[in-house]
């Protein structure tokens, strides 16, 4: 198969050339090593391959039968393989087995390829890290891919999967899809899930994938939707198909804000783009109005500190019992250790404090969806940011990040990790410097298929499919371009 073919496709699209015989498994997972080894000198966004990846196990009537597909260095895992956090910590080990969520990608008929960059334990929304590296923006590559799961977006928006594994604990699939140009899914709380990992307090993170394609987002859903035995949250997974949903449409109250939730300022170009769609949505027969949920942000984010902190702290903690490593300065980097250092600092009855305040902020957000059907607003409230913003050799304290210009690209994000609603990132708008701007829409709990259905409505009235960035394998000598 032709690299030019292979890599402007999506998922769906492949998975049918393999279901009618024009394609087989193997080629789809050499042109995924072609591209790969075209673009991702350039990029850093894969740090491990697999020549040896397993056929598909999901039969070739799988709707990604032989889909090369790739795992965010996190989370979902697949035995025998390297999973190292993003961390020296963890450097060397290897997984003993299977996650629920990645036998579902197997059966869906996808086969893993290889190890996407993430942040250091997932904490930070750049991939700039000790262990792996730098990992560039497709469309700029002097800019961040944001985080947690950047090198999962630049692989896909620069062709080398259609589809690459993800998660989200204040915004890691959606920000990335934001600075990338992507679509970025978070299903609610329970629609995946998380075994043989248990919940945790807060509950704030979620796995699933990116992708390019909003029918993509959907089929993947009904793939790997639905509860496990034993999981603390259940819900009734749609067995009528996400995807078959698409074209269930029905006028909608829609909010619109292009305020930023924690009071700071959001870019003039993202606010415009907001407006753009806002009147966009009105044109298409929807009820459009400005508003917004009101809610306590500095409670919000004392709350998503202290927890984010504790569950650093753990994630640490489990790392080097596994490894027999010792924590520190060697295996660390700076804003790590400092959340490690506040998470061990604080009592149980603090992290019981913490949870309650989210749990309150959700019930004061709650309203609201009673009211309307959907929030939109900006991914990210700046267009993506330049590399460098952070340094994980820096000594910071352990409220730098929030107060940053990386933890503030969470700020429409984190608010729905917090309520466990679905939300999604829309690659919707483009800047004057030819920079993604993602659309932000967040539904009622539970309730993607409302959600996806109006994604695929503004995807066709503002597709994005031809698009390409700078860095893409599609292009015969891709380069390192700049923009200013």
């Amino acid at each position: 198969m032709q690299l030019s073919e292979y890599a402007v496709r999506d998922g769906l699209a492949l998975g049918e050339l393999v279901r009618r015989r024009e394609v087989a498994p193997h080629e789809l997972a050499d042109a995924c090593l072609e591209a790969l080894a075209v673009v991702n000198p350039a990029l850093n966004a894969v740090i491990e391959t697999y020549p040896d990846y397993a056929a598909p196990t999901g039969g070739t009537g799988a709707r990604f039968a032989g889909v090369p597909f790739l795992l965010k260095d996190i989370g979902c895992t697949e035995r025998g393989r390297l999973c190292e956090s993003g961390s020296r910590l963890l450097r060397g080990w290897v997984s003993p087995d299977d996650t629920e969520l990645m036998r579902r990608f197997r059966r869906a008929g996808l086969v893993n390829m290889g190890r996407t960059a993430t942040s250091e334990f997932a904490c930070t929304a750049t991939v700039e890290t000790a262990a792996t590296g730098v990992t560039r923006n497709p469309w700029a590559p002097t800019h961040s891919t944001a985080g947690s799961s950047g090198g999962s977006a630049a692989a896909v928006a620069s062709g080398i999967v259609p589809i690459a594994h993800g998660s989200d604990g204040g915004g890691s699939i959606r920000m990335p899809a934001a600075c990338c140009g992507l679509v970025g899914l978070k299903p609610s709380r329970g629609r995946v899930s998380p075994s043989p990992a248990g919940a945790f307090p807060g509950d704030l993170s979620i796995e699933f994938a990116l992708t390019r394609s909003v029918r993509d987002a959907a089929a993947l859903l009904d793939a790997v939707g639905g509860a496990a035995p034993g999981d603390a949250y259940v819900i009734d997974h749609d067995f009528r198909g996400h995807i078959t949903g698409l074209d269930g449409r029905r006028p909608l109250r829609i909010a619109f804000t292009v305020e930023h939730f924690w009071e700071r300022e959001t870019d003039p170009q993202v606010k415009a783009a907001v407006e753009r769609i806002a009147a966009l949505c009105e044109q298409l027969g929807h009820n459009v109005e400005p508003a917004r949920p009101r809610f306590d942000s500095r409670r919000f984010l004392e709350a998503t500190l202290n927890v984010w902190s504790v569950m650093t702290a753990a994630s640490v903690a489990s790392a080097a019992t596994q490894t027999g490593r010792t924590p520190g300065p060697k295996t660390l980097e700076g804003h790590t250790r400092a959340w490690c250092r506040r998470g061990q600092a604080l009592s149980a009855l603090e992290l019981a404090a913490a949870v309650e305040s989210l749990a309150a902020v959700s019930r004061q957000v709650a309203p609201f969806f009673a009211q309307f059907d959907v929030l939109l607003g900006a991914t990210i409230p700046t267009l993506p940011l330049r590399l460098g913003e952070y340094d994980p050799a820096a000594e910071v304290p352990s409220t730098w990040y929030y107060e940053s210009a990386v933890g503030n690209l969470e700020s429409t994000t984190s608010l729905f990790n917090c309520t466990g609603q679905p939300a999604i990132s829309l690659p919707l708008c483009m800047s004057t410097e030819g920079l993604p701007i993602g659309i932000h829409l967040a539904g009622r709990f539970g309730n993607e298929q409302m959600l996806l259905a109006l994604s695929a409505q503004l995807e066709e009235a503002v597709p994005w499919a031809e698009r390409r960035p700078t860095v893409h394998a599609a292009f015969p000598n891709p380069t390192i371009g700049e923009i200013a």
